[in-house]
């Protein structure tokens, strides 16, 4: 018996595996898992080489799989204003003022994160609140969820769209009583003149601040993540830093598919990326779609009118023709189809557009899957489970509570409270979830995302129970996120033969009180068979 690298001992291993659920000490030879068991049979895989990491009755995991994440997206935004922690306008002003005085060299000012309503009272916020703060330099700022911008007037001048102008599907440059911008721009048709002219970082500085993203992800417990937006561009960065052996957390990459991409794309281009990328830390092998926007901003698309706004649903953003013709020719040519899709509405066409690939091409285990899922139909609920579709959901999107100022709740309506968010109803529907962050939109620590999912609780009375027990909170960030990409033999359990991916929390999280769970940091993270973090 040759000794292992790593010995993990005096654990409380949750393994995933349940046909040995729970187990004392793990053995690590190169990248593999060789040993799952007792801490006494455990001493057989100690030799002269192996270091010993005493767990000190600490649980652990298999390394946390971030179902939804976008890993480029997120670094970049590591540059730039932050305004996640901006509460109010004053705060937003603090940030801007502050990034402006240490940045005088500038041309523009770019920032990230930032919530909805946060202008003076709660309000919208406008070109004419982000003039007060700096008018002489262009301002753009992308809202939390990636959906949303705002500009201040030189930079929606700059960029031509003062006065409105054409915008792609479902997008909107919303304009004031006197046809002129007021800041705010929907969905990417509408920003991207903004977005475009912001200067991007060149080379050296993308790999710096994907460095600076994969410590993060380490530190967080993270070794895979199922990144939700893709390019052959994009993928050849990441294959760099793998060759390299730079790369510290495995990449499911999908080929990003746009209203006018050709069907013929499909299996030139998104087939050629399933083959290239095939390896250990970076695959390929799926399609992402949009099919709707936010319900922040009216561009989810509803059943019934916006509680708020009865003159609207949303809209989509594909002609249903030619988003059917789509995914039943990526379904045809064996590849995965992974489509957003927040409103019940949404939920539903990408249901039907599933349903119609299996009417034409046969039924076989796609395992398709619908991201979001924030508001669902009932009559929609049993279809999941019917069509094996997967409910990719992240349980940090969910308000814990119905707060004054959290617009979300407000545009569904108290009537649409039972269904959104609704976890717990749909797992007992039949459906298997998985879980993600949605990084950069929230956080990434999948230990908050836990908290969120354990401590749930109706926002009213006689609301439905969608919280979740931990241990199918943690099946939904480790087993069952395995299975969403097609690598429940390699990963996501803790079992001999298994990839050596692994999180060491300092405590028992099964005797963490649930309210202290959000608190737990990993202790250390290993992937692949290498300690990628250790605190």
């Amino acid at each position: 018996m040759q000794p292992a690298h790593y010995l993990f001992e005096n654990a409380h291993v949750f393994t995933a595996n349940p046909a040995q659920p729970f187990a004392e000490a793990v053995a690590v030879r190169d990248n593999r898992i060789v040993f799952v068991g007792s801490r006494a049979d455990a001493q057989a895989y100690k030799g002269p080489a192996t270091r010993l990491i005493d767990a000190g009755q600490g649980s652990l995991l298999p390394g946390f799989i971030d179902s939804h994440f976008h890993m480029m997206y997120g670094a970049l935004n590591l540059d730039g204003m932050q305004l996640e922690p901006a509460n109010n306008y004053q705060d937003i002003s603090r940030i801007v003022l502050a990034y402006a005085a240490e940045h005088p060299q500038d041309t523009w000012l770019p920032g990230t994160g930032l919530r909805y309503n946060l202008g003076p009272g709660n309000s919208p916020l406008t070109r004419q609140h982000l003039d007060a703060l700096v008018a002489d330099r262009p301002i753009y700022i992308n809202a939390f969820d990636g959906h949303t911008s705002w500009a201040n007037t030189l930079a929606l001048k700059m960029a031509g769209i003062f006065n409105g102008g054409q915008t792609g599907p479902n997008s909107e440059n919303v304009l004031d009583e006197h046809g002129e911008s007021t800041g705010e721009l929907r969905e990417p048709g509408a920003y991207k003149p903004v977005s475009d002219m912001v200067p991007k970082p060149g080379d050296a500085r993308k790999r710096t601040l994907l460095h600076k993203a994969l410590r993060l992800t380490a530190s967080l417990g993270v070794t895979s993540v199922h990144n939700m937006d893709g390019s052959d561009t994009q993928a050849g960065i990441y294959a760099a830093l793998e060759d390299l052996g730079e790369l510290t957390c495995r990449i499911y990459i999908p080929y990003s598919v746009h209203p006018g991409t050709p069907v013929e794309a499909l299996a030139k281009e998104a087939l050629a990326m399933k083959k290239a990328y095939s390896g250990g830390m970076l695959r390929a092998g799926s399609v992402k779609f949009f099919i709707d926007g936010v319900i922040e901003g009216f561009t989810g698309l509803l059943v019934d009118p916006y509680a708020d706004d009865p003159s609207t649903c949303g809209a989509a953003n594909y002609d249903m023709d030619e988003f059917n013709s789509l995914v039943a020719e990526a379904d045809r040519l064996g590849l995965q189809v992974i489509t957003h899709a927040v409103g019940d509405m949404g939920v539903r066409r990408v249901l039907d557009a599933y349903e119609n690939a299996r009417t034409i091409n046969g039924v076989r285990d796609a395992r398709h899957r619908v991201e979001h899922i924030e508001l669902i139909h009932p009559q929609d609920l049993p279809r999941f489970k019917q069509l094996g579709v997967l409910a990719s959901m992240q349980p940090l999107h969910s308000p814990m509570t119905v707060d004054p100022g959290d617009v979300w709740p407000v545009r569904v309506g108290q009537q649409r409270w039972p269904l959104s968010f609704a976890w717990q109803t749909l797992r007992e529907a039949g459906a298997t979830l998985i879980f993600g962050s949605d990084w950069p939109v929230a956080t990434q620590d999948a230990m908050r995302g836990l908290s969120n999912a354990v401590n749930r609780l109706p926002w009213v009375d006689g609301m439905p129970h969608q919280r979740q027990t931990l241990a199918d909170s943690l099946l939904a960030y480790t087993r069952d996120a395995a299975y969403g990409e097609f690598q429940e033999h390699e990963k996501g359990q803790i079992s001999a033969g298994y990839l050596a991916d692994l999180v060491l929390l300092p405590e028992n999280i099964f005797e963490t009180a649930p309210a202290s769970i959000a608190a737990v940091r990993p202790a250390l993270t290993m992937a692949d068979g290498r300690v990628v973090y250790e605190a």
